[in-house]
């Protein structure tokens, strides 16, 4: 089932500060993924192994989604603050099966991401998104784990 945690993710008013203060605790940037129109979706921040922070610059003035949004290009969250957790499996296709056979709804359907990962959508029982991925050999996140940049 579940193999570890991946990345938790966050909206952040102000990246720079929040690059410089996560610079501070000794956790720099690794990579960035933008939207097809060349625009910055987010950066990711190395914690160690295979493990990140997602940094995701918030609109100034953006409402919060509503709560049954569950499009993989819009906000899932409030303006600024916990965004998603992401937790890592080895056989996305099979968790997700098993998961829907327990009952768990599954908001999106198993897909490759930006970064080329399997990835998969569901909520927990308060309604907090949680992004299950599927690390692909060729994603950044395992090139930075392996120590190439």
């Amino acid at each position: 089932m579940i193999t570890d945690l991946a990345h938790l993710a966050f909206l952040v008013h102000d990246l720079d500060a929040s690059l410089a203060f996560y610079a501070r605790l000794g956790i720099h940037e690794a990579f960035r993924i933008h939207h097809d129109d060349g625009t910055l979706m987010l950066v990711y921040l190395h914690v160690g192994g295979d493990r990140f922070i997602e940094l995701f610059p918030a609109e100034d003035g953006a409402p919060a989604p509503a709560q049954d949004d569950a499009s993989p290009s819009s906000s899932f969250g409030p303006p600024t603050g916990y965004f998603h957790l992401c937790l890592r499996s080895d056989d996305l296709r099979g968790d997700v099966e098993a998961l829907r056979a327990g009952g768990v709804p599954i908001l999106i359907e198993p897909q490759v991401g930006k970064d080329h990962n399997l990835q998969a959508w569901i909520r927990d029982a308060d309604g907090h998104l949680i992004e299950l991925m599927q690390l692909s050999e060729d994603s950044p996140q395992r090139r930075i784990a392996r120590g190439e940049r």
